[in-house]
């Protein structure tokens, strides 16, 4: 980033925070230093479920179609993030929003998936992690999990149920009863729905807090919100915050737009943060992204965002150990497995894999790409570029490729006697192959405007003259609630060698 943008980051910091000394030398480095900008995980990292075990933080999220699912991250810092594991290794169906928590002993992720919602759970956070076990709960989504004074365990559930759970928290006790049942928005404000979904517990002072998401999770820029309300129960009754909505987008001005679906979490040092979800306004391609806001409790036990604290400015660092970072895309194929940053659609990818000597050998499945799911990475910049060395072996066609879903996607593809490149299904242009079969690929996205190009040694690029928008690459458009994911491909007979996979931000 420019120095002036952290120029501007640090001034609007210290405005923001009351800070009466800065060093104008030192103006970058304290800014990089004292505070943050959202988001904490740029790209498709939606209904953030985060957990605290001593000095450690622990994360998940909805994995929609995309297989492995519920990539687990962990951090120090809250603000540098790892991947750490994959919980579901089993295609149950599109996995929604997720709630991961630790009782006793064990770590739970409860999740909604195929009508029904699901547990998984393991004895540390990097697995293994068991098989899924259905909890035969229909009609319902997001399950959050919670404990009464009694030790007895209980699931919020979506439109405001909950649901007593077994002591081992593997199966529930009778029928879901009504309970909490929302916060009425004004009529005037611009929503998807009502939508009372997503609730998750937190329990301070004697008082049940549960957290939900409303107006709906698209939509309008100004759709959805975090809301909150307590009780001395889990139970009920329910007393609205007064500071609702805890997050919401106020208008189509605002960088980003629909946040919702937020968790609380303390640090170590006693300070309290929001996790939560958004669209970056004009890149909704990208998916709901991860951010994080500071709370404060009041005196009277509510909590709120601080006055004059914003998800478009700079934020104040939680003052707790540095994490190393680790969300790259990258891959030079070295490793003896197949990287977390990998995922595929629909399928898990690991059969049609095989790593060696430094590449990856992709198995050649289906006579077109419709019939062949892609490999796929979290695309997470509004300026980035893909490239990829590859090599041809039998009847194979290889390609790089920006992913939505089956329909939504485009792409460059190569065989023995062509490159085309195709969006949504249909060809928009070809050129001879006079390379052969061993060759360079390259999708350049700047900003939604997609460009393709090739090349013999990885030097010297041709483009092929077609350009694609792809602004309405998104759930608006789209359904799935998911995001365009750049990733590889492989049809036809026979298998394709590719070598160092590059992802760079522009």
């Amino acid at each position: 980033m420019q120095l002036n943008y952290f120029k501007a980051v640090a001034i609007a910091s210290v405005i923001l925070f009351g800070t009466t000394k800065l060093h104008s030398q030192n103006l970058t480095k304290s800014a990089n230093e004292a505070y943050f900008q959202n988001p904490v995980l740029g790209g498709d990292y939606p209904d953030p479920s985060i957990l605290r075990n001593g000095k450690d933080y622990y994360l998940t999220h909805s994995s929609f179609e995309y297989y492995p699912g519920l990539l687990i991250w962990h951090s120090t810092d809250l603000i540098n993030w790892k991947r750490l594991a994959f919980a579901l290794n089993r295609n149950v169906g599109s996995v929604w929003a997720p709630d991961l928590i630790k009782h006793g002993d064990t770590y739970y992720i409860y999740f909604p998936a195929n009508k029904t919602n699901w547990v998984v759970t393991a004895k540390s956070p990097e697995g293994p992690w068991s098989e899924p076990v259905d909890l035969k709960l229909n009609g319902f989504i997001d399950p959050g999990h919670v404990v009464d004074k009694d030790g007895t365990r209980y699931l919020y559930l979506s439109k405001g149920y909950i649901v007593k759970l077994a002591s081992d928290g593997l199966s529930t006790l009778g029928a879901p009863i009504p309970g909490y049942q929302g916060w009425a928005f004004p009529k005037e404000w611009s929503t998807e729905c009502f939508c009372l979904e997503s609730p998750k517990s937190t329990i301070k002072d004697g008082y049940f807090h549960q957290i939900v998401a409303e107006g709906g999770t698209a939509g309008p820029a100004t759709s959805h919100m975090v809301v909150a309300a307590r009780s001395r129960s889990p139970l009920g009754p329910w007393e609205n915050s007064p500071y609702n909505p805890i997050v919401h987008t106020g208008s189509r001005a605002e960088r980003w737009w629909s946040q919702g679906h937020g968790t609380l979490v303390d640090d170590v040092n006693g300070n309290w943060w929001i996790m939560y979800h958004g669209y970056e306004k004009h890149f909704q391609s990208l998916g709901r992204q991860t951010l994080m806001l500071p709370v404060e409790w009041t005196k009277d036990n509510w909590f709120k965002v601080p006055a004059g604290v914003s998800s478009e400015g700079g934020i104040k660092k939680p003052a707790l150990n540095p994490s190393v970072s680790s969300t790259g895309l990258s891959d030079d194929f070295s490793a003896q497995r197949l990287g977390l940053q990998w995922q595929s659609f629909k399928e898990l990818p690991f059969s049609r894999v095989n790593l060696k000597d430094g590449k990856l050998i992709y198995q050649a499945k289906g006579n077109s790409f419709e019939n062949s799911a892609p490999l796929l990475v979290n695309s997470a910049d509004r300026k980035y570029e893909v490239e990829v060395e590859y090599t041809l072996e039998g009847a194979a066609t290889a390609g790089l490729t920006l992913f939505y879903n089956q329909q939504g996607n485009m792409r460059i593809t190569v065989n023995a006697t062509e490159f085309s490149i195709f969006n949504q299904g249909n060809r928009k242009i070809s050129e001879n192959n006079t390379i052969g079969k061993h060759g360079y690929l390259k999708i350049k996205n700047d900003e939604n405007e997609i460009s393709f190009y090739y090349s013999g040694d990885g030097k010297t690029w041709s483009r092929l003259e077609r350009s694609i928008d792809a602004t309405g690459f998104n759930h608006n458009i789209f359904g799935g609630f998911m995001s365009l994911r750049a990733g590889l491909l492989a049809f036809g007979e026979g298998s394709v060698v590719y070598d160092n996979f590059k992802y760079r931000k522009l």
